[in-house]
C-alpha cells in the first residue's frame, strides 16, 4: 500500500487512479487524517436475481384470487 500526501495526490490524481486499479492507495492530510483509495468491485449478477420462494400455492389458486379481486 502506497501513501501519498494530499498535495501529491492532487498533483498526480491520474497516476493514483491507475495505481488504485491494482493496489490500495492511502492519502494523508496535514492534520493526520488518512483516506483509502480503492477500486470498487463490480457486483456479481443482477440485484433482481433472487431465489424463488417455495409455497403450496398453485396456478389455479392464483387465478382464483385474481378473479375474486376483480369482482370486488
Amino acid at each position: 500500500m502506497r501513501v501519498f500526501t494530499y498535495s501529491e495526490a492532487r498533483q498526480n490524481l491520474s497516476k493514483l487512479l491507475t495505481l488504485a486499479q491494482t493496489e490500495d492507495v492511502c492519502i494523508r492530510r496535514k492534520d493526520g487524517s488518512v483516506f483509502l483509495l480503492r477500486k470498487q468491485q463490480k457486483p456479481k449478477g443482477s440485484p433482481f436475481d433472487i431465489k424463488g420462494v417455495k409455497t403450496g400455492v398453485t396456478t389455479k389458486d392464483i387465478l382464483q384470487a385474481v378473479r375474486e379481486s376483480r369482482e370486488r
